[in-house]
């Protein structure tokens, strides 16, 4: 006896139609997944987020306005570090009364080469400060680090 000629063909066809849709599915979970959700900026980790954020995008002024006074001060001539193929990951948030410690680990991305893009990461530490009930950057990162051009008074 055989088995009917029509019958294997259609558990082929089922079995493809599962892997296509499996297929499908994992690739709009990578192109569709978005910006990631904004924390709270009441909080040491939403000004970090915030901070690296207008930092990576180029907006220093914008940057500028989550840096403590201090920090302003520290600046000095330096060259400013390539911010391209920078990404920024919260690793843990260590918050107490009037300061702050948040970990971040940095993945800097080197170009393609011929077998692939080199990649290296570095944990990192901001150190953050309550100034009037708001949370501060005092010191960030070297590769996360601005100085912002003065005021200029008349």
């Amino acid at each position: 006896m055989s088995a009917p000629a029509g019958r294997p063909d259609r558990i082929l066809i089922v079995i493809l139609s599962v892997v296509a849709c499996l297929v499908l599915a994992a690739l709009a979970a990578v192109f569709f997944r978005g910006q990631p959700e904004p924390l709270d900026e009441g909080t040491p980790a939403g000004v970090v987020q915030r901070y690296a954020a207008a930092v990576l995008d180029g907006d220093e002024t914008t940057a500028a306005g989550y840096l403590a006074d201090r920090s302003r001060r520290q600046c000095g001539p330096a060259e400013r570090p390539a911010r391209s193929g920078l990404r920024v990951t919260l690793v843990s948030t260590t918050e107490r009364a009037d300061s702050a410690d948040v970990r971040v680990a940095i993945t800097v991305s080197n170009g393609a080469g011929p077998f692939g893009s080199q990649e290296y990461e570095t944990e990192d530490v901001f150190d953050l400060v309550k100034v009037g009930g708001r949370w501060l950057v005092e010191t960030a990162p070297w590769q996360l680090t601005i100085c912002p051009a003065p005021a200029v008074r008349p």
